[in-house]
């Protein structure tokens, strides 16, 4: 079984996103969220970087792989609270 990846931009909220591998980060970023037989990894990144890193407390364990989109739709929208 292969990981179905999903991506979407975004502009973080004010705070930014406390990632585990390099503390908050802001701005213009992309998400990623991967699924794998219901289990849920995500990602942020800074638009068009390279490197991604883990949203600190993010990952989740669906009851239904099917969710997966509606878990990235409801996270992107979440997270994307560009100032204004």
């Amino acid at each position: 079984m292969t990981a179905e990846v999903l991506r979407s931009s975004l502009t973080a909220p004010p705070g930014g996103v406390r990632t585990d591998e390099v503390g908050v980060i802001t701005g213009d970023l992309e998400l990623a969220t991967e699924c794998e037989a219901g289990a849920v990894v995500v990602w942020l990144r800074y638009a068009g970087a390279d490197e991604w890193y883990r949203i600190s407390g993010a990952d989740v364990e669906l009851h239904d792989a099917r969710d997966h989109a509606a878990l990235h739709r409801a996270l992107a929208a979440v997270l994307h609270r560009p100032a204004g």
